[in-house]
């Protein structure tokens, strides 16, 4: 397979892969060994390529409904088939499938530590302010003593 394109998978489950294992996922050609797919990566991305594992997977029945006329005809389908590699690189490289996913994660983690410490600031604030006391007063009522008894 001179020319080979690869295209990456990226899901939760390949982003896991790529964590724990530092293994991509790309769909490639059924007719595609192991070799040339370890060949296209080391082209393509410039990393070292440690193992290489494939799997193909079979498509799935579907039926399709035909109307022609008066008549609806039930025709049975099938997706195509699928042949996914799993590509394992060295620890030291990694391809640019996943920057902009850890990207946003960074993001999002600090903008969450913004938001906890204006709630801290916050709390603190209304704890200094002193509580109004709610209760109510009682006033006496001064009364004038008559004069001359």
């Amino acid at each position: 397979m001179k020319d080979m394109t690869l295209l990456p998978l990226v899901n939760e489950k390949t982003y896991d892969l790529f964590k724990s294992k530092n293994t991509y996922v790309f769909n490639v050609p059924k007719k595609a060994n192991k070799q040339a797919i370890k060949r296209a990566v080391k082209e393509q991305f410039e990393v070292d390529v440690l193992s290489v594992k494939t799997t193909t997977i079979k498509g799935k029945p579907k039926r399709t409904l035909s109307i022609t006329g008066r008549r609806a005809l039930n025709a049975n389908g099938q997706r195509p088939d699928l042949k996914k590699a799993y590509v394992t690189i060295n620890k030291d490289k990694s391809l640019p499938f996943f920057e902009s996913v850890e990207e946003a994660e960074e993001k999002r983690k600090s903008s969450q530590e913004k938001i906890d410490k204006a709630m801290e600031r916050q709390t603190k604030k209304e704890s200094k302010v002193k509580q109004p006391n709610t209760a109510p007063k009682r006033r006496f009522l001064k009364t004038k003593k008559p004069e001359g008894k």
